[in-house]
């Protein structure tokens, strides 16, 4: 397909390539923070292309995997009461939660529903009045203007047994979290241009300012991934820090307006528990008091659920872009995409998926 092929083409990746090793004259560390750009640098070896100089460290730009294992519970809690559709996208089903996944709750008889669009989920409660449809509202930015239609379009209708479940996080501020930890080693990163279709970039700015990082919005093909590594090093030599757009072909500075103010109709900012990380203030959606009565956690009593994340598993410093998976004593072993300790073992975005499908018999990384 020509506007997949011209950014996959080898000769020019190859050239790319050089050009940054041209560019480099120290050591540089830069993180990706989507999982999708994740999944294009390992499948095809766009970090084996990069000179020695630069590493690059995966940030929790999964929404799969930084949903907290609690979510997931009160998501199988809810899936197992009597009369209820609990709808989901696929890569959810089989996330571990404390005890048990949503897959296994869909084999003892409750009614689980793959669904590809939240606008489905709707259709559902529409159609079968008499039970409590329930969406499980995963994502960053980008899902949240659909996800907020499906409760805009259920209370137009006056849907009363449709609920979502939300878990939305958002970006900036873990982009604030990781520059701000202790161990933090990151210089600069590439933004993820689903986000900024959808939000714009603007928001980066202050980061970029406040921590004198450079962050390059970047698409997801190996072309877009190298230009976008090469911009932060011109940024990082000539000691700049700024925010620039190397997705121009999909994003906008204010990125797409009516989208955001679907978004600010339907949800609020608020606290969010991210897995492995722990709580960041102001980090998530969640629903906004005129759409409180579409809030599944308080439908269905389960807002107090809490649990501790499993001390084997070290998804949460594979999230932060301390550790690479490989660097887990359980990875590939004890966890596998059939038998997951968590969910970037299983997520299509999820590093350790990524790493197990690809690189499984890569000699474990020196940790940052």
């Amino acid at each position: 397909m020509k506007f997949i092929d011209e950014y996959r083409d080898a000769d020019r990746a190859q050239e790319c390539a050089r050009a940054i090793a041209r560019s480099v004259t120290r050591p540089w560390t830069i993180m990706e923070v989507c999982g999708g750009q994740t999944h294009a640098i390992v499948k095809f070896g766009i970090d084996e292309l990069l000179p020695r100089d630069i590493t690059l460290v995966h940030g929790p730009g999964c929404p799969v995997c930084v949903t907290p294992l609690e979510l997931i519970d009160k998501a199988i809690a809810i899936a197992s009461k009597p009369g209820v559709i609990f709808c989901s996208f696929g890569d959810m089903l089989r996330v571990p939660g404390s005890h048990t996944d949503l897959l296994s709750v869909k084999a003892s008889g409750g009614d689980v529903r793959m669904v590809y669009s939240p606008m489905d989920s709707v259709r559902l409660a529409r159609e079968h009045r008499d039970r409590q449809v329930v969406f499980f509202a995963v994502g960053f930015e980008t899902t949240a203007p659909a996800n907020a239609m499906a409760a805009f379009q259920a209370r137009r209708e006056q849907l009363t047994n449709f609920s979502l479940l939300v878990s939305h996080a958002l970006v900036p501020p873990a982009i604030s979290t990781v520059l701000g930890a202790p161990h933090n080693r990151v210089q600069a990163f590439l933004a993820a241009g689903h986000v900024c279709a959808v939000m714009g970039y603007h928001q980066y700015e202050p980061l970029a300012r406040e921590y004198r990082v450079p962050i390059v919005v970047t698409g997801f093909e190996p072309i877009d991934i190298l230009q976008g590594i090469r911009r932060c090093v011109l940024q990082l030599e000539a000691g700049e820090a700024k925010v620039e757009n190397q997705y121009a072909r999909a994003v906008k500075r204010e990125g797409n307006l009516p989208a955001q103010h679907m978004v600010r109709e339907v949800f609020q900012v608020i606290d969010r528990k991210w897995r492995g990380i722990g709580v960041i203030p102001r980090s998530g959606f969640g629903l906004s008091p005129a759409y409180a009565e579409f809030d599944a956690e308080r439908r269905f009593g389960v807002a107090d659920y809490h649990a501790d994340e499993p001390s084997e598993c070290l998804s949460g410093l594979v999230l932060q872009g301390v550790r690479k998976p490989v660097d887990c004593p359980a990875f590939g072993t004890r966890c596998t995409p059939e038998h997951p300790l968590g969910a970037t073992m299983v997520s299509n975005e999820g590093a350790c998926a990524a790493y197990y499908r690809y690189r499984r018999q890569q000699e474990p990384h020196r940790s940052l």
